[in-house]
């Protein structure tokens, strides 16, 4: 006996894989790349509904034959025939909309000539509730107004039968094969609207997180959550920001001797090693452009140690990159950093991003495009703020393209503490 318990347990992950595997093929059948992800979870759920019955369905036809109810017995049979016929022409054809209608159609009627066949509610056991998936369904698959249609259908049904129950003539089963239906066909469509309802709520769920976190990637969080509940352009002054560019040095030459494939794993790695950092530190990246790195310190969430942060994170990106290769090179880069006011904001209707504008941003952008190999330039209203943290070496004014000549510090070390 205890052998048998062990070979069940090890059998059972097996069948449950089993199980998981027929699902997701049954969930792929008519699926197309170019679908949404609505429009991929409805046909999901329509063709693992319509699957899903047959297995029922084929036990109802049984159950009823062998009671003597061989003309009921064969409506269930139907449906065993023709929902394989119509799924197999849908895998083929992708119509979503066909495949749709004539299994809710098939859903609404079936159970109701069902139920004429038994003799009425009672000597049916009810199983015109069956009946009651097709608008459930709509309700999960179509639109709104389109579902009105079907739950319109679904009553007119319930209304024919009341009048026509006088002139039905019972089947004539057994009161307990009556009672126990009316336990099987019960019990049998609230699991499958809960287990229907439970994969629709799972799906839309796993998409909205799925969104959210794609969102979460683009925008800061209080930037997405302000655009989710406003459509309107969002901008905000900042006064004490810091920014910071970094810059892949002779990327144009490197970028001409490496293959699309290999350049774009390269800039992915480094920006994934940046992009750690910057979590580190609790900063907002950005953007890129090309090879080019932008973070902010202080926006969208303002914070008084904002230029300490980012130098502290200019320090480690610099130590990663003379640390280690990336795609089998060595890289420099060179790293401009400044700080002052900065206007934020999120402009446009379609595929915005978080930027920033103003004199603090352009010279940043500055520092790094004039700056040295592997150096760190800062200008003096950042050095002013990090001066007493940070070992710093004078490198004088230089003219910078497009204004005056401004001081600037290069920044080597912490200071010990």
């Amino acid at each position: 006996m205890p052998q048998d318990s062990s070979q069940s347990a090890e059998r059972a992950p097996w069948i449950f894989s089993v199980g998981q595997r027929l699902v997701a093929q049954a969930g792929r059948i008519g699926a197309a790349p170019t679908d949404s992800t609505e429009r991929a979870l409805q046909k999901r759920l329509i063709v693992l509904l319509s699957v899903g019955l047959l297995p029922l369905t084929f036990l109802w036809s049984v159950i009823y034959f062998a009671a003597g109810a061989r003309l009921s017995a064969a409506i269930p049979g139907l449906y065993t025939i023709i929902a394989p016929i119509n799924t197999a022409v849908f895998a083929s054809t992708r119509n979503l909309a066909v495949y749709r209608f004539i299994q809710l159609l098939i859903f609404l009627i079936l159970p109701w000539l069902l139920m004429l066949s038994l003799g009425g509610f009672k000597d049916s056991s009810v199983v015109i509730i069956w009946a009651a998936l097709c608008p459930l369904a709509a309700l999960l698959l179509e639109e709104l107004r389109q579902t009105l249609f079907w739950i319109v259908g679904f009553v007119s049904l319930l209304i024919a039968s009341a009048l026509l129950q006088p002139y039905l003539v019972p089947a004539g089963l057994s009161e307990t094969f009556v009672t126990w239906f009316f336990v099987l066909n019960i019990g049998a469509v609230i699991a499958i609207a809960f287990a229907l309802l439970y994969y629709f709520v799972f799906q839309r769920n796993f998409f909205q997180e799925r969104s959210e976190m794609l969102l979460l990637n683009i925008l800061p969080r209080e930037i997405s959550e302000a655009l989710k509940a406003n459509q309107q352009p969002i901008a905000a002054q900042y006064e004490d920001a810091s920014i910071l560019f970094a810059d892949v040095v002779e990327f144009t030459s490197m970028a001409a001797t490496m293959t699309p494939m290999r350049l774009v794993d390269l800039l992915n790695e480094v920006f994934q090693c940046f992009d750690d950092l910057v979590e580190k530190y609790d900063l907002e990246k950005i953007k890129t452009i090309g090879d080019c790195y932008m973070v902010a310190a202080g926006v969208p969430r303002s914070c008084p140690d904002h230029a300490t942060r980012i130098v502290n994170l200019a320090l480690d990106m610099r130590a990663a990159i003379t640390e280690r290769k990336f795609g089998d090179r060595e890289l420099a880069f060179r790293i401009g950093v400044n700080s002052g006011p900065v206007v934020a904001g999120v402009i446009g209707r379609k595929k915005f991003i978080y930027d920033l504008w103003g004199d603090a941003v352009n010279i940043a952008s500055r520092m790094e495009s004039q700056g040295q190999n592997q150096c760190i330039q800062i200008t003096s209203h950042t050095f002013g703020l990090i001066k007493d943290e940070f070992v710093c070496a004078a490198r004088g004014p230089i003219k910078v393209k497009g204004g005056d000549h401004l001081e600037v510090w290069h920044v080597l070390a912490r200071k010990a503490t």
